[in-house]
């Protein structure tokens, strides 16, 4: 039979009974016979679920610091500019007086019937490569009917009336002059006639100038 105190002998469990004798130590409780409570078991702590329609906080964000501007080194006196060679210098172009000017800016009056006196006097310049043709069309125009009502175009009517009656005469009288050899040269001085007369009334038409002498011969 083992001895009380034997660690082989069998014992049933006993409150009371401490096992810190068995790896020999003994508390003082222990030894006068309390039990020992047991620790505390720490409960696990549940965090709350997030809500996912709970807008979360943005986290912050530490401010930029802002760049300290370096000092700028003074860089000293500008250089001197170089010379421009003459060649190379823009020469001043002298400004025109104001009424030239105010008279460039002028536009003519419209003119009541410009266009009808305009065709007549293309037709007059395409007398010579026509051959008279254009001529003949232009005398049909401004025969048998009355002229334009304002000054200036009756004027220029007027003129080209006289211009186309004298160049049919002459063309008349050219065509009977070859006979002799003098016809070439009476139709050269009427064509070079016919167009001087047309340039002009054309200038004259464009910057609203009447014709001074309608009835004249010359240009």
């Amino acid at each position: 039979m083992p001895d009380p105190g034997d660690p082989d002998t069998p014992r049933g469990h006993d409150p009371d009974h401490h096992d810190d004798d068995l790896i020999g130590f003994a508390s003082p409780a222990a030894l006068q016979g309390r039990t020992r409570e047991p620790a505390p078991v720490a409960e696990p702590e549940i965090e709350p679920e997030a809500d996912l329609f709970e807008p979360q906080p943005s986290p912050a964000v530490a401010p930029v610091p802002e760049a300290v501007a370096a000092p700028t080194p003074n860089p000293g006196p500008p250089p001197a500019p170089e010379p421009v060679p003459a060649w190379a210098r823009e020469t001043p172009i002298p400004e025109q007086p104001a009424h030239s000017q105010a008279r460039r800016r002028e536009q003519p009056a419209p003119i009541d019937g410009a266009m009808g006196v305009y065709s007549v006097y293309a037709l007059i310049l395409f007398a010579v490569p026509t051959l008279g043709v254009s001529a003949l069309i232009a005398l049909l125009a401004v025969t048998g009917r009355a002229g334009p009502q304002g000054d200036v175009a009756a004027s220029h009517f007027i003129f080209q009336q006289r211009t186309l009656w004298a160049g049919a005469v002459v063309a008349l009288l050219g065509a009977i002059l070859i006979a002799v050899g003098l016809g070439v040269f009476v139709l050269f001085l009427l064509a070079v006639w016919l167009i001087l007369r047309g340039a002009g009334g054309v200038m004259k038409l464009k910057a609203g100038r009447p014709i001074a002498n309608p009835r004249a011969w010359l240009f």
